[in-house]
C-alpha cells in the first residue's frame, strides 16, 4: 500500500468515532473502487459536515494514490488503523481539537470524541456545558444513552433572566427533548458570588473517561471554532472530576440545584 495513502487512512482513524469507522467499513468492503457513488454512501452512512470533507477526503486519497486498492482493503486498512488509535487512546492522554487541522500534530475531533464517548456510556454520564445548542447529534445519542439505561446528569448555565449570565436562552433549551430521561441542574444566582458563571465543559463517562476543553456544546464549538481539548482515559482522574460535580450536586454544598422543567 502506499505510504501517503496509509498516512491518510491512519489521520482519519484518528478522527472518527469507532461507529464512524465501522459504518464506514461496511460500505468500503464492498466498493469497485474510489468511485464518487462509493463518496456518496460514505456521507449517508455518516451525515455532517465533518463526515462528508472526510469522505471526500478519503475517496480522493484513494484515487490519487491506490486506485486499484481494493474496498476491502481498504476497509481493512481503515479498521486496522482504528484499533490501533483505540488501544492508544486508552494509553494516554490524547489531544482534541475543533476547527482547522495540520498533519503536523494528529488530533481527535471534538465532535467525534463527544459522540464516542455517549455511545460508549453503559451508568451514567456527566455533561458540563456553557452554552449549547444545535448539536442535533449529541442530542440523538444522548437520547439513545437514557434509553438504553445510561444516567444523565446535564449541568447547564442559564439566561440572565433567571439569575445565570448566558444572554439568550439557557444552555438546557437545547436539549428539550431529554427533559424526561435526564436530570438538569444549574448555578442558582444566590448561591453565585458576584457575576461569576458557569464555564465548565466536560463530559465523562462513567468516571472512567472525561473529555474537558474549551468548546462549548454548539455546533460551531464542536466543528467550526478553533478550540482544543484533552480527552483522558484515566478512572482515577475521570473519578475525581465526576466525583467534584456530584459533591456540588449535594445540598450542603450551596452550589448546584435541579433545573425545574
Amino acid at each position: 500500500m502506499d505510504r501517503e495513502f496509509a498516512a491518510e487512512l491512519a489521520g482519519l482513524a484518528r478522527r472518527l468515532s469507532d461507529d464512524q469507522v465501522a459504518n464506514w467499513c461496511t460500505v468500503l468492503e464492498h466498493a469497485p473502487g474510489p468511485l464518487v457513488a462509493v463518496e456518496e454512501r460514505l456521507i449517508s452512512r455518516e451525515p455532517g459536515t465533518e463526515a462528508s470533507g472526510a469522505a471526500r477526503q478519503l475517496i480522493a486519497s484513494w484515487s490519487r494514490h491506490a486506485p486499484l486498492l481494493s474496498g476491502e482493503a481498504v476497509a481493512l486498512a481503515l479498521s486496522a488503523a482504528a484499533t490501533v488509535h483505540d488501544k492508544a487512546d486508552h494509553d494516554r492522554a490524547r489531544l482534541v481539537a475543533s476547527g482547522p487541522v495540520t498533519s503536523a500534530v494528529p488530533v481527535r475531533l471534538t465532535s467525534s470524541v463527544v459522540v464516542d464517548l455517549v455511545r460508549r456510556a453503559t451508568g451514567r454520564l456527566l455533561v458540563v456545558s456553557f452554552a449549547a445548542y444545535g448539536v442535533a447529534e449529541v442530542v440523538r445519542q444522548l437520547l439513545a444513552a437514557a434509553h438504553r439505561g445510561v444516567r444523565l446528569d446535564l449541568v447547564v448555565e442559564t439566561s440572565t433572566d433567571v439569575g445565570g449570565t448566558l444572554r439568550g436562552p439557557g444552555a438546557a433549551e437545547a436539549f428539550t427533548a431529554l427533559r424526561d430521561v435526564a436530570s438538569f441542574w444549574h448555578w442558582p444566582a444566590e448561591y453565585r458570588g458576584g457575576s461569576s458563571s458557569l464555564h465548565a465543559k466536560v463530559v465523562v463517562a462513567d468516571a472512567a473517561s472525561a473529555l474537558l476543553g474549551s468548546a462549548n456544546l454548539t455546533n460551531r464549538g464542536l466543528a467550526d471554532n478553533i478550540e482544543v481539548g484533552v480527552l483522558l482515559r484515566d478512572p482515577d482522574l475521570a473519578g475525581k472530576l465526576d466525583e467534584h460535580f456530584r459533591a456540588l450536586m449535594r445540598p450542603e454544598a450551596r452550589c448546584l440545584t435541579r433545573l425545574a422543567g
